[in-house]
């Protein structure tokens, strides 16, 4: 993979599942421009791709196939912006290189005595700057050590979304746990955003209703509370985790109006779409610093699909996930079930045209008349505050 072969025409389609190459991160570049997240880019079709290719299809009014044909392909090309280069020379400034480093531990009440919960290496930060796992930066710039690269270096990077963009003001939040993606929605129903994320499970479930977005906090610290951990036993102290990437938190917690519930970051952005959370949204870092800009406070959030089946107790395997520890992640599956469920076509096959999912809500809801959202303040080194909301990854 090249910057060359990635800025050719994509000569490979349809792109469908077992596609990887130039031609998906070329795909993937498209999908981040047209604020449709594929989450982390690493130039291989999965399920975040194909469900970020099916609703924008869905959007547009194209048949919802999933797959990226001829068509799709083009209209892609325009809501993108019809960039001459989807990777393109980079110049680093002196903020994109600058630290601390600071290496994270496993036990959660060390890493309450961090100074933040920064990035651990240089090219951690560059992975979330460009949205692209460092074996796709390594691949794009062949021979650079990215722990080393200084302030005036070139890379060669994604020519990802421009962090300003707002086709629309978002009316709801729609959160569908049978896809594992988050919709804003405008007032009319139409799909504003896209992106994918990691819900509760079974055991330890999401909620589901209709709730508002109470709160808006960048860079937030996280009260690691034990009692409202399923995974964690109760007489275990509580923790204050200060603020950074790598919180279990990330960059950002929006508070909903269901007490301990949040839409919120992540440290491990490649698990997104793949694992499982404490009952919370989350989403890669870039995505919930993109959608909490946003947001009103009042905005409305629509769970929906989220409890579907019985409680049960929770697997040894994710035993203090949601306690900070690095979250295992699962094995990625070499064919992720498709965004309905339906077996992919056979090789050679013209595109299904799957029946509409019953999640997909396209009802008009009138926007919430409230002031934009001013971020809280992170607190002082010092103790919590009495009234700091509880934060459940």
């Amino acid at each position: 993979m090249t910057p060359a072969s990635v800025n050719a025409p994509a000569a490979h389609l349809p792109a469908w599942r077992g596609f990887a190459g130039p031609t998906m991160l070329r795909i993937q570049v498209l999908l981040d421009r047209a604020l449709f997240s594929p989450g982390m880019m690493d130039g291989r079709w999965g399920k975040n791709t194909e469900h970020a290719v099916y609703w924008l299809q869905v959007r547009e009014g194209l048949p919802p196939s999933g797959r990226v044909d001829s068509a799709t392909y083009n209209r892609l090309l325009r809501l993108a912006g019809g960039p001459a280069e989807l990777v393109r020379p980079y110049a680093l400034t002196a903020d994109d290189v600058a630290g601390p480093f600071t290496r994270i531990p496993s036990d959660i009440y060390e890493q309450a005595k961090l100074p933040c919960s920064c990035y651990q290496t240089l090219t951690e930060k560059l992975s979330e700057a460009f949205h692209a796992t460092p074996e796709v930066l390594r691949k794009l710039n062949p021979g650079v050590k990215l722990d080393s690269v200084r302030a005036g270096q070139v890379l060669q990077v994604p020519a990802v979304r421009n962090p300003a963009d707002r086709p629309g003001e978002v009316a709801v939040l729609e959160v569908s746990g049978p896809g594992n993606y988050v919709h804003a929605l405008d007032a009319r129903g139409r799909i504003l955003y896209h992106f994918p994320s990691t819900l509760g499970s079974s055991y330890d479930p999401s909620p589901q209703g209709d709730f508002a977005v109470a709160q808006v906090d960048q860079d937030p610290w996280w009260h690691y509370q034990p009692k409202i951990l399923a995974s964690v036993p109760d007489d275990h102290a509580d923790a204050m985790i200060p603020p950074g990437p790598n919180s279990a938190v990330g960059r950002v917690w929006v508070t909903l109006s269901v007490p301990h519930y949040g839409i919120h970051g992540t440290k491990s952005p490649e698990t997104i779409g793949y694992a499982v959370s404490a009952g919370c949204v989350r989403l890669t870092n870039w995505d919930a610093l993109f959608l909490s800009r946003r947001l009103r406070i009042g905005t409305p959030v629509r769970f929906r699909g989220t409890r579907l089946g019985p409680r049960t107790a929770p697997p040894a395997a994710v035993r203090r996930d949601s306690a900070g520890a690095h979250p295992a992640t699962p094995a990625k599956p070499a064919a992720p079930p498709h965004v309905l469920g339906a077996p992919a076509p056979p090789a050679g096959s013209a595109p299904r045209k799957p029946a509409p999912p019953p999640h997909l809500l396209g009802v008009p809801v009138a926007p919430a008349a409230s002031p934009p959202v001013k971020p809280a303040a992170a607190p002082p080194s010092g103790a919590p505050s009495a009234t700091k909301p509880a934060r459940r990854p």
